[in-house]
């Protein structure tokens, strides 16, 4: 899977259902590339288009079961590295880890609203 498929799929488990032109916008690509990615990901099971609610004319695109298994399993994979990993180090070195993490946590925040408001 491309990193564009993993992580059009993460920010759908995070946001839940959009349209594909805001997919492709968060993702950093354009609408047309997205309309194919997410073709793509439809055919595998891992989203589906509907219908939203509120606007008859749009159609959103969400996570199906099995993309939001794929998601959880990555993550966990993810986590479980950095475990195995964090085991290596040294005390020393885990507290300075533990002690960086706010700052690591702010910027992934900046960049997570960077990617959403990209207009900034």
């Amino acid at each position: 899977m491309s990193l564009t498929s993993a992580a059009t799929l993460a920010t759908l488990d995070k946001t839940g259902p959009r349209r594909i032109t805001d997919l492709a916008v968060a993702e950093g690509v354009t609408q047309p590339a997205m309309t194919v990615l997410v073709r793509v990901m439809e055919e595998s099971g891992l989203v589906e288009r509907k219908g939203d609610p509120s606007d008859k004319r749009v159609t959103l695109v969400c996570l199906t079961e099995a993309g939001a298994s794929y998601v959880r399993t990555r993550r966990q994979a993810g986590v479980d590295a950095y475990a195995r990993l964090i085991d290596e180090l040294t005390d020393d070195e885990v507290e300075a880890l533990a002690a960086a993490l706010p700052a690591l946590l702010h910027l992934a925040e900046l960049e997570s609203h960077a990617r959403e408001e990209p207009d900034r």
